[in-house]
């Protein structure tokens, strides 16, 4: 059974950027796909239940899966469903997090020899961490339209009590993020829970304008 055919028997999908793509791309080959964590607290909860249990079963059909833990993207905060600012951790604090968060990926991922094989864990305060100001700009900013960035639900819906520039930035953050993968490991498939569609898609949408219209990038929730 195709693996997407496996998720959507155990109702664990809620939408695809491109069914017919991702499934012929997962019929050609073992895919390799990231789910992304931000250390908000030290420890997993309820909501990482189903974007993990996708990820497991990827892994088990033999993919390749990549788990990141957001280093960069948890110090500044996700607005996703959230009415109201984030506050923000120390840097000491996400460090905290990341360690605990990494530990538990290792006892819930890393079961066997054949897993540590097949499944990598990344930090994208790693890629991050050097990127000037001037450079985010440059590189990544010019391909992010504000108005398309304003449609975005996370964003609209925030936008009558408002949104800080901090928040606000964090698409183009995680976009960095798909893309990076895109061209460093191969990752061609993001998955995540419901409320990163837009996420997802904003990644989807600057791979194609970097690396091409043609692109196989694929986002799921």
């Amino acid at each position: 059974m195709n693996i997407i055919d496996d998720l959507e028997w155990r109702g664990a999908i809620n939408q695809m950027t491109d069914e017919e793509g991702l499934r012929a791309l997962t019929n050609e080959k073992a895919v390799s796909l990231y789910c992304g964590v931000d250390p908000t607290g030290d420890s997993m909860h309820i909501g990482h239940l189903i974007p993990f249990m996708i990820l497991r079963r990827f892994q088990l059909a033999g993919h390749k899966p990549v788990i990141l833990i957001g280093g960069a993207t948890g110090s500044i905060g996700d607005p996703s469903g959230r009415t109201s600012e984030r506050v923000l951790q120390s840097m000491e604090q996400v460090q905290h997090n990341v360690e605990k968060l990494t530990a538990q990926m290792k006892k819930l991922f890393f079961t066997t020899d054949e897993d540590q094989a097949t499944l990598r864990l990344v930090n994208n305060y790693d890629w991050t961490k050097d990127l000037s100001l001037l450079d985010f700009l440059r590189d990544y900013g010019k391909h992010f339209n504000l108005n398309t960035m304003l449609a975005k639900d996370v964003v609209a819906s925030r936008l009558e009590v408002g949104i800080s520039f901090t928040e606000f930035s964090y698409q183009i953050l995680q976009s960095m993020d798909f893309l990076h993968l895109f061209k460093t490991e191969d990752v061609q498939v993001q998955i995540g829970g419901a409320d990163q569609w837009g996420n997802i898609t904003s990644g989807l949408e600057l791979i194609r304008k970097v690396e091409g219209a043609e692109s196989r990038a694929y986002g799921l929730t």
